[in-house]
């Protein structure tokens, strides 16, 4: 409650307008999705070392709920969520756009098929979820602010979203915003 994490907002304030154009949203393939994603992908797209650090937060936020009572939502998932082995979750749901990628997950209790792109509307009760996690695709997302906002109306009160990214990605489909300056930093692919 006091780390630095839960203090990095303080004082920050928000722009009176969504401060994006559309054009920040466009990509180099702007084809259908279901295309680009309709064959399986059985990698894992960060490396060891990412995916052991991703773990191991996941694991202290996770260890903070009540054991074998929270519900944790992975959008834009795929066959693994790099959730801690030994979690103890009640539900784990993804979404995401390969079904054979989604019935491979061996952590996820019930999936969803689902392009955000196209609809950003998620297939679940306000208030589900106390996690919603995100693993290297908001980079992909072309409606970002649905889709937040979307996320806000299936957590709980009180729920936390987790966005994760890494230097890597398919650069055809991420959006312009993405790839626009890469010299400001680490970050970008």
């Amino acid at each position: 409650k006091n780390s630095k994490v839960t203090k990095a907002l303080e004082g920050f304030e928000f722009p009176p307008e969504y401060p994006f154009l559309p054009e920040d949203f466009v990509r180099f393939d702007e084809s259908d999705d279901g295309n680009f994603y309709s064959a399986p992908r059985f990698v894992t797209h960060i490396d060891d070392e990412a995916i052991a650090s991703l773990r191991t937060f996941y694991k202290a936020v996770f260890d903070q709920a009540p054991q074998g009572q929270y519900n944790v939502l992975d959008i834009c998932s795929s066959w693994v969520s790099h959730y801690p082995e030994d979690f103890t979750a009640k539900r784990v749901s993804i979404t995401g756009m390969n079904d054979a990628e989604l019935k491979a997950n061996k952590q996820a209790t019930d999936y969803s098929l689902g392009d955000l792109n196209k609809d950003p509307t998620l297939p679940y009760d306000d208030s589900t979820f106390d996690f919603v996690t995100n693993v290297v695709s908001v980079d992909y997302l072309i409606r970002p602010q649905e889709v937040v906002t979307e996320l806000h109306r299936v957590m709980k009160p009180g729920g936390l979203v987790i966005f994760s990214f890494s230097n890597r990605c398919f650069f055809t489909k991420a959006i312009n915003m993405w790839q626009m300056n890469m010299n400001d930093g680490p970050g970008h692919c």
